[in-house]
């Protein structure tokens, strides 16, 4: 069974999240029946993955009912303003097949044209009061982001997907959700992002510490981290290829870290940043076409 987050609109959703992050699309079908086969019930993908409608194939391959499965989706930034977000809805649900996303999140705050933001958050409230989501959220959001959409947000997020790992945990972002009612979502929840990094920080797969208290539960590193998140109350979305890799992220159910065993994680936390800068996000740089179909 997995463990479930109520969200702050009362929605229900599988604490662990299955990802889809620089997963091909010829990978991604099969990737997501291995998910679903073995227990995932809650799929992360995003529009500028470039993957959705493999996603959706893989959701009615697996013969489970539509409601069985929670389907999240981020908006991109090249889509951002009130009637082009709504239509990014309509994008993605088309892809995915779906009437209906269970969790829709813009995906970066754009700070050089936070006027968009403001809109495309409006477009969400919209969406959600249409009954076209069942919840909304954002994702790589700082608290003074989340401080300046607060002020004109009617609904409060549901939700806040960043990078957050052992060696990254943001104790100040962490704090600012927990404040407002927010779940806090990992994205490279063991820290394996390795493509953005300036010098290296190691591997936390490799970490002595974590190491330890896998070896005393005779667990693996991977899931050591992954309970760490779901047990203190964080989302986690692992992401991989590999049947067998998929499996041991979803085994984390059945095992509990001691007190100490959680603060000696919470310890190894080095500040560094792997994934990019949020306000180094901008339009002119990262700004591309999400196609229609």
């Amino acid at each position: 069974m997995s463990m479930n987050l109520t969200l702050n609109n009362g929605v229900e959703m599988p604490a662990l999240g299955f990802g889809v992050f620089q997963t091909s699309p010829e990978q991604t079908t099969e990737a997501v029946e291995a998910a679903v086969r073995t227990g995932y019930r809650h799929i992360d993908t995003a529009a500028a993955y470039g993957n959705e409608r493999e996603v959706g194939e893989a959701i009615r391959r697996s013969g489970l009912d539509r409601s069985e499965i929670f389907v999240e989706t981020k908006v991109w930034i090249s889509d951002y303003g009130y009637d082009s977000t709504l239509h990014a809805f309509d994008k993605s649900a088309g892809k995915l097949g779906v009437d209906r996303i269970d969790l829709l999140i813009l995906h970066q705050p754009l700070p050089s044209r936070f006027d968009l933001t403001l809109e495309a958050y409006r477009a969400l409230e919209t969406l959600l009061e249409n009954g076209s989501v069942r919840a909304i959220g954002v994702s790589n959001f700082m608290p003074d982001h989340l401080d300046a959409l607060l002020k004109t947000a009617t609904v409060v997020p549901a939700v806040n997907q960043v990078e957050m790992h052992p060696y990254f945990a943001q104790p100040a972002v962490m704090a600012a959700n927990a404040a407002h009612g927010i779940v806090s979502q990992a994205w490279s929840p063991i820290g394996g992002i390795t493509f953005y990094r300036d010098g290296d920080g190691g591997s936390t797969l490799d970490d002595q510490t974590i190491a330890g208290i896998a070896q005393a539960h005779g667990r693996t590193p991977a899931q050591v981290m992954l309970r760490w998140h779901v047990q203190q109350g964080r989302s986690a979305i692992p992401k991989s290829t590999r049947p067998e890799r998929i499996a041991e992220n979803f085994a984390v159910v059945d095992f509990t870290l001691t007190d100490a065993e959680l603060a000696a994680i919470d310890g190894l936390d080095q500040g560094v940043r792997r994934g990019p800068e949020p306000d180094a996000i901008t339009l002119e740089t990262f700004g591309r076409e999400i196609p229609e179909a």
